[in-house]
C-alpha cells in the first residue's frame, strides 16, 4: 500500500482510499488517531529507555549514588534524565532540511556502534558461555508457572525495537519517488534490524558471566552490567553504553519526525482538536513546527505519568505497539475483504502472493499481541507489577470517540473533499 498509494497520512489515508463511503471517514480518523497515539507513546518509551541509560552511566560511575525506580522519590533523576533527551531531540527536528543528513548520520552511528561493541565484547569477554548456555537455557524470572506466557511476556521489550515501522510513510511527500523508495526503507529498517540485532544479541549472551547481576544492577541498565562483566573495565563499559546511548539519540530525533509528520498530515485533513495550528508547515524552518511542537509537549507530559507510577508508564510501551499494530491491521482488513487486492491499484512494488502471506501474518499477529501483550509482567499478580494497557486502550479509545460525536464526524476531511482539493491545486499548477 506504501507502493500503491503514497501519502504523508500513511495507514489512516490508505483506510479512507479502501473503506466503503459510509465507513470512510470513521475508519480514517480512527486509524489516524490510534496512529498518531501511538507514536507519541513510542517517543516516551525511547525518552524513558536513553534517559535511563544516562543515569545508569551515572550511576556505575558514581556507586554512591543510588536510585530505586520502584520508588516515587528515586524516579526523579531518570525523569530529569528523561526531560532532557525529549527537549534535546525536539532541536533536531526543527530545521528539515537538516532531517536527511541527520538520518544518515544516525544509521552509520547505530551501525558502526554495533560492530565496534559486537566485536569488543566477543574478543574481551574470557571465558565465554558455551552455545548450550547461548541457545538452549530459559530463565524465567517472571514467575509465570507457564514457559510460554514468560517467554510471551518477554517478548514486549524486543517487538517494541520494531514498533514504527510506519515511520518512512509519513515522509512520502518529502522524497522523490516515494512509491519505490518508502517500500524499500521499511523492509530495509526489518531486514537491517533483525540481522544486527540477533548477532548483537548472540554476542551479548555468551559475554554473561553472572545473569543474576545483570537482572538486578544497581545501574538499572542490563546491557551496562553486561559491557562491564565482558571487558572487566568501567571506563570501558562506560564508552560501549555511550555508544549505544547515540543511537538511542538518533533513533528518539526519528521518533520526534515520525509523530510531528503524523500529527501533522492528521491536522491537514483536520483529525485533531485545533488542527488549524498543527497544520502549519514553517517555510523559514521547512517543517511543521506546531505539529512537532505538540506532540514534543505531549511527550514531556507523559514523563509525569513515569513519576506518578512506573509501571502505569510501562503499560504505556506495551500500548504503543499493540495500537500501532492496529492501525495496521485496519487498512489490511479493508484491502482483503472490502476492497480486494485484484481490485488494487498497484504501484511499482508488489509482492504477491508473498504479500498476501504477510497480510494475514500481520492480522494474526496483532490479535496475538493484544490478548498476550495484557498478560502482568510478572506473577503473582501485585498492584505494583500489574499490567495497565487495558485502561491506555480505554483512555485512547474514549477521547477518539468523545472527539469524533462532538467534533471530529462534522469537521474531518472527507475523501471526496481531499480529491476535489487535490484536482483544484493540479488545474492551479
Amino acid at each position: 500500500m506504501a507502493s500503491a498509494m503514497p501519502n504523508a497520512g500513511g495507514q489512516y489515508f490508505w483506510a479512507s482510499e479502501l473503506a466503503p463511503r459510509r465507513w470512510s471517514n470513521f475508519l480514517a480518523y480512527l486509524t489516524g488517531g490510534i496512529a498518531w497515539a501511538g507514536s507519541v507513546f513510542t517517543s516516551a518509551s525511547v525518552a524513558l529507555s536513553v534517559g535511563s541509560a544516562l543515569v545508569g552511566v551515572y550511576q556505575i560511575c558514581n556507586p554512591d549514588f543510588t536510585f530505586n525506580s520502584l520508588d516515587v522519590n528515586g524516579r526523579w533523576p531518570i525523569f530529569a534524565a528523561y526531560q532532557l533527551v525529549n527537549f534535546s531531540a525536539y532541536f533536531f527536528n526543527c530545521y528539515g532540511k537538516a532531517l536527511p543528513a541527520t538520518a544518515t548520520a544516525a544509521l552509520y552511528t547505530s551501525l558502526i556502534s554495533m560492530v565496534v561493541i559486537t566485536i569488543t565484547v566477543l574478543a574481551k569477554s574470557n571465558p565465554k558461555n558455551s552455545p548450550a548456555f547461548v541457545f538452549g537455557t530459559f530463565k524465567n524470572e517472571n514467575g509465570w508457572p507457564s514457559p510460554f506466557i514468560a517467554f510471551v511476556v518477554g517478548l514486549i521489550n524486543p517487538n517494541w525495537s520494531f514498533a514504527c515501522l510506519d515511520a518512512a510513510t509519513h515522509l512520502a511527500e518529502e522524497v522523490s519517488q516515494p512509491e519505490r523508495v518508502i517500500p524499500i526503507a521499511i523492509l530495509g529498517t526489518v531486514g537491517i534490524g533483525f540481522v544486527t540485532s540477533f548477532l548483537y544479541s548472540i554476542s551479548m549472551f555468551f559475554a554473561i558471566k553472572d545473569i543474576n547481576s545483570v537482572y538486578y544492577s544497581p545501574t538499572g541498565v542490563p546491557i551496562l552490567e553486561i559491557f562491564n562483566q565482558a571487558l572487566g573495565s568501567i571506563p570501558g563499559a562506560v564508552v560501549l553504553e555511550v555508544l549505544i546511548i547515540c543511537t538511542g539519540f538518533g533513533c528518539m530525533i526519528s521518533c520526534h519526525t515520525w509523530q510531528a509528520r503524523l500529527a501533522w498530515s492528521f491536522s491537514r485533513d483536520r483529525g485533531l482538536p485545533g488542527s488549524k495550528y498543527w497544520a502549519v508547515v514553517h517555510k523559514k524552518f521547512d517543517a511543521p513546527l506546531n505539529a512537532h511542537t505538540l506532540s514534543c509537549v505531549l511527550v514531556a507530559i507523559l514523563g509525569f505519568l513515569y513519576i506518578a507510577s512506573s509501571t502505569a508508564f510501562n503499560s504505556m510501551i506495551t500500548a504503543c505497539i499493540v495500537l500501532l499494530y492496529f492501525s495496521y491491521s485496519i487498512p489490511i482488513v479493508l484491502l482483503l475483504f472490502v476492497k480486494g487486492r485484484a481490485n488494487l491499484k498497484r504501484g511499482p512494488f508488489w509482492l504477491g502472493k508473498f504479500g498476501l502471506i504477510s497480510n494475514y501474518v500481520v492480522l494474526l499477529w496483532t490479535a496475538f499481541t493484544f490478548v498476550m501483550y495484557s498478560f502482568p509482567y510478572y506473577y503473582p499478580v501485585v498492584a505494583g507489577s500489574m499490567n495497565y494497557v487495558s485502561v491506555v486502550y480505554a483512555v485512547v479509545f474514549s477521547f477518539l470517540g468523545i472527539y469524533w460525536v462532538a467534533r471530529g464526524r462534522r469537521m474531518f476531511r472527507s475523501k471526496e473533499e481531499r480529491d476535489a482539493n487535490a484536482a483544484l491545486n493540479l488545474t492551479s499548477s
